[in-house]
């Protein structure tokens, strides 16, 4: 029997990254997510190549939880707050220093990623096993709320100036400053070396302490418990 000709179907290679796609969505918003926080140092000084990435990361995610939704008011309540906030991403770029542009940018992307977080974790747990795209959605939903807690704390920069020192010296810190701030809070570390010192900004870090342990305790302490008790024979 001849083996298959690999270019009898032009479609193949779109084939299957459709299919990689529909079975591990989470897989590659993790993967996209963890993507971007390495490649972001290399597009911080292009206005242009940042506006590509927060439009591409917001793609990306909707695309995840599409691919997750359990009911369809996910994917509307999602793309009324990320089709906004793509358009701010872009205007983000060309005007940086423009506070309402900021602001308003914050804003929207705060409770995209949020809600999309909620649908991610709704999907892990709609039912009593634990799939291999499910241990990726755990690790998707948890950057997916350091995302939002960020963009919380840009919002909390604009309208309270001066919330959070750091060791650059600047009045005002930049994304991925508050970024690395979101990442070292939720995860408990505190390794990081921008500092909250308003009373606000502190009660906003605050918040995420308590998130980052509930996430560990609630979704992480579920899928331990459910793939330990399918291992012991009954």
């Amino acid at each position: 029997m001849n083996a298959p000709d690999p270019q009898a179907d032009p479609h193949a290679d779109r084939h299957r990254v459709r299919l990689i796609l529909g079975k591990h969505p989470s897989a590659v918003l993790l993967g996209a997510q963890l993507v971007g926080v390495l490649a972001y140092p290399y597009l911080e000084g292009s206005r242009t190549g940042i506006a590509v990435f927060g439009v591409l990361q917001l793609a990306i995610v909707a695309t995840a939880l599409w691919a997750v939704r359990r009911t369809p008011v996910l994917s509307w309540v999602a793309l009324g707050l990320g089709v906004p906030g793509m358009i701010f991403t872009v205007l983000e770029a060309i005007s940086p220093d423009s506070d309402w542009i900021v602001l308003t940018s914050a804003l929207l992307h705060a409770p995209f990623y949020f809600y999309i977080s909620y649908g991610m974790i709704r999907y892990l747990f709609h039912d009593d096993r634990v799939t291999r795209d499910e241990l990726f959605a755990t690790g998707a939903a948890f950057t997916v709320v350091a995302w939002g807690f960020a963009y919380v704390f840009v919002a909390a920069q604009v309208v309270w100036p001066g919330s959070f020192i750091g060791a650059g010296g600047a009045n005002e810190r930049d994304w991925f400053e508050l970024l690395y701030l979101s990442f070292s809070t939720l995860t408990s570390v505190g390794l990081s070396d921008v500092v909250p010192v308003e009373p606000h900004a502190r009660s906003l870090v605050m918040v995420e302490m308590v998130a980052g342990v509930l996430y560990v305790a609630l979704v992480v302490a579920r899928l331990v418990g459910l793939t330990v008790s399918r291992a012991i024979p009954r």
